[in-house]
């Protein structure tokens, strides 16, 4: 705990030199980054989901690219492509903006499936395989996928499979008339992106990563755990539930909300706090459901109240 806490609340801080009014969503960030997962940032246009993004890289000081997606976006735009080279007569690799500690997929959607599928191997091996030849990526690794839930013309759904390779799902949402007004005065002057300089290290962020992984997670949390994912699947107004991924990312943010908070363990408060993030992208409900305006936040609500909390001691004990 005395690598994460420090870090999260200098990254915390920094971030909110620029986001202002949006501390959950920015924990929520770190916490996904801790865990080495990806989040897709799902709002309307203008409330600072690049932003975010540009704030995260420069407070650690990380390699960052950014991947403006459009229908006509190649794969090899993605990972890179091998171009020959007339002077040594060889096909050297030009690698593509993959290769960074924190991708940008900016409106992931308007990319077709084919250049979607560049990300996949990426996003869950850490690597990148192209004409036969794996390499590696450097850790930290984060890609952040935005996009617009309002306007969908033109646009490529992304499929379940898909989002279930997302470890969460924000929404920043718009701020309020106070932060707004905040906001203006702070970029009268120029933008503070301009002048935010990194205050943790690329080993600082991977040390957090490895604590994480130490985090005590009681047997009757675990399967606390265990039962709200199957309840998803049993759930009469839920056509698909959460896979046993969703019960792994689950278990995982638990563990790193806890670290950020200074624990050393985990409580069914962590794991009720990261239910909607982790598990609501990956719910399909039923046409019918639908039809009564059923939402997966009614679902969620349902099962954390159906599904008794296991009783915790103060040392994490059940």
């Amino acid at each position: 705990m005395s690598t994460i806490t420090p870090v999260a609340k200098k990254l915390t801080s920094n971030i909110e030199k620029v986001i202002i009014g949006k501390r959950q969503e920015i924990i929520l960030s770190l916490v996904s980054f801790f865990c080495e997962g990806h989040i897709l940032l799902e709002d309307v246009p203008g409330v600072a989901k690049t932003v975010l993004a540009r704030s995260l890289s420069q407070s650690i000081g990380c390699s960052f690219n950014r991947a403006q997606c459009t229908p006509d976006l190649l794969p090899t735009d993605i990972t890179g492509a091998s171009v020959f080279n007339p002077k040594t007569t060889e096909f050297e690799f030009r690698r593509g903006p993959i290769f960074s500690n924190i991708l940008l997929a900016d409106e992931i959607n308007r990319a077709t499936p084919r250049t979607q599928s560049a990300l996949l191997e990426a996003m869950a091996e850490r690597r990148v395989t192209v004409d036969g030849t794996t390499y590696d990526l450097d850790p930290p690794f984060l890609v952040i996928a935005t996009q617009n839930p309002v306007d969908h013309e033109g646009t490529f759904p992304l499929p379940e499979a898909q989002l279930d390779r997302f470890l969460v799902r924000l929404s920043l949402g718009y701020p309020t008339a106070e932060q707004e007004a905040q906001l203006l005065d702070r970029l009268r002057a120029g933008h503070p992106l301009d002048v935010l300089e990194p205050v943790v290290s690329v080993e600082d962020v991977v040390s957090c990563q490895q604590a994480i992984r130490a985090i005590e997670v009681n047997d009757k949390v675990r399967d606390y755990i265990v039962q709200l994912v199957h309840a998803t699947r049993e759930h009469e107004d839920v056509a698909l539930g959460g896979s046993p991924r969703a019960s792994i990312a689950l278990i995982r943010t638990a563990q790193a909300l806890a670290g950020i908070r200074g624990q050393s363990f985990v409580t069914p408060d962590e794991v009720k706090r990261m239910l909607r993030p982790v598990l609501g992208h990956r719910l399909i409900l039923k046409a019918e459901s639908r039809l009564r305006k059923v939402t997966y936040q009614d679902v969620l609500e349902e099962i954390v109240d159906r599904v008794p909390v296991p009783v915790m001691s103060e040392g994490g004990a059940a």
